[in-house]
């Protein structure tokens, strides 16, 4: 009789060490699954930020570009109606409404260290 007992405790044990180790390499998969998806998160804000840099760069050439045309063709001018539109209001001349010179490079904001 007291055999019988002992293997019954012995099975209950094995049972509960063998339900610990089931539940410890669940929470491991999950803390894995997790992981992944933060370091997928973090390759496609680096991707964007990648796309903004280059768009900033793109803005800059082409704002470089037109400020070259427009100096070229008509040098630099004074008591023109485009001078004086600029000095009035720098939000109202513009269409972003920034009031930047193009003059002025633009910058992306600085990258940020998501690990």
């Amino acid at each position: 009789m007291q055999a019988i007992k002992e293997k019954l405790s012995d099975m209950s044990h094995t049972r509960k060490v063998k339900a610990e180790a089931r539940a410890e390499e669940k929470a491991e998969k999950e803390y894995v699954k997790a992981r992944a998806g933060v370091a997928h998160e973090v390759r496609l804000a680096r991707e964007a930020e990648a796309e903004m840099d280059k768009h900033v760069t793109k803005a800059e050439r082409l704002a470089r570009k037109e400020l070259e045309k427009h100096e070229v063709a008509g040098g630099p001018r004074s008591n023109s109606v485009h001078e004086s539109s600029m000095n009035s209001d720098p939000g109202a001349t513009d269409p972003i409404g920034a009031g930047a010179s193009p003059c002025q490079p633009l910058s992306a904001p600085a990258s940020h260290n998501l690990l």
